[in-house]
């Protein structure tokens, strides 16, 4: 159900965490719902709500929930006949990305086919030791231990490969975006010719010509800048909602880095077709 998998599993994997594990708390969570004064001090503890009948609280993870089960907090998930898991709780970046949590004693309750355990979390300062024993001794088993650094790693590898293909295409795009809009007012410049000879045989330096083209195309640059992010906000302003606040700063720093490379293209523009003699395009004008 991780973002390993590329399809979404009709019917996700289901876990029972044991009273000691809900007790003991931990992990950092994204979102969930609103909680008693008991459970604001452990949001585990919203495994032993009850829900009513076929109804039991499940925690999953936020990346998980969103991205492969297309599911948010609250929503029911089916995993038997009659019977649903409703997202009470989604864990940040956590090791359950494959995994959705109900407590133990419901899970009896509802599996009781189930016999025994088929997935350990076991803490240690010495991992490699402990996943060498545990792979010896229950090789008759099966058993496939993992250290939790690895299995994160595991999935932040997709999740980076994602992003950095979008930054890539972004980058591409912005590269695109810059040479388009020096080619545009390279070509402003040049039908403007005859203005700007006239302006330059009336005194105007070429220095000063320059200044006040960059300024004009760097108004119109803030404008639509300005327009698109206007339209950017709006197309995702359910997410303005959400808890989990924006990066208001790295969007910031993109917003800057835009308006400079196209000033850059302003003045590279500017300056190439300032260079070019006016003389004719005084006499023409």
């Amino acid at each position: 159900m991780s973002c390993l998998n590329l399809y979404i599993p009709q019917t996700p994997r289901v876990l029972g965490a044991p009273a000691e594990f809900v007790q003991r708390g931990g992990l950092p969570f994204r979102q969930t719902l609103p909680l008693t004064p008991d459970e604001r001090a452990n949001p585990w503890r919203l495994l032993q709500r009850d829900l009513g009948p076929g109804i039991i609280p499940a925690i999953g993870d936020f990346n998980s929930a969103q991205w492969i089960l297309h599911k948010r907090l609250g929503d029911d998930i089916p995993i038997a006949e009659g019977l649903s898991v409703r997202l009470v709780g989604l864990l940040d970046g956590s090791l359950f990305q494959s995994e959705l949590l109900i407590a133990e004693d419901r899970f009896a309750a509802h599996f009781p086919e189930r016999e025994g355990y088929g997935y350990l979390l076991v803490e240690t300062e010495q991992p490699a030791a402990v996943v060498a024993a545990l792979e010896k001794e229950l090789a008759d088993y099966g058993l496939d231990a993992t250290l939790s650094a690895e299995r994160l790693r595991g999935y932040h590898a997709v999740e980076n490969t994602y992003l950095a293909t979008f930054q890539t295409l972004g980058l591409l795009g912005l590269l695109l975006g810059t040479l388009g809009l020096g080619i545009l007012i390279l070509r402003n410049v040049l039908e403007r010719s005859g203005e700007l000879a006239a302006l330059s045989a009336c005194g105007f330096r070429r220095a000063r010509l320059g200044a006040m083209l960059l300024y004009e195309h760097g108004f119109l640059l803030l404008a639509g800048e300005g327009i698109g992010s206007v339209a950017a906000l709006i197309a995702v302003a359910p997410r303005l909602f959400d808890p989990t606040p924006l990066p208001w700063a790295s969007l910031g720093i993109s917003l800057g880095l835009v308006f400079a490379a196209g000033l850059l293209a302003c003045a590279a523009a500017s300056h190439s077709a300032l260079r070019r003699p006016l003389l004719a395009a005084l006499k023409a004008e």
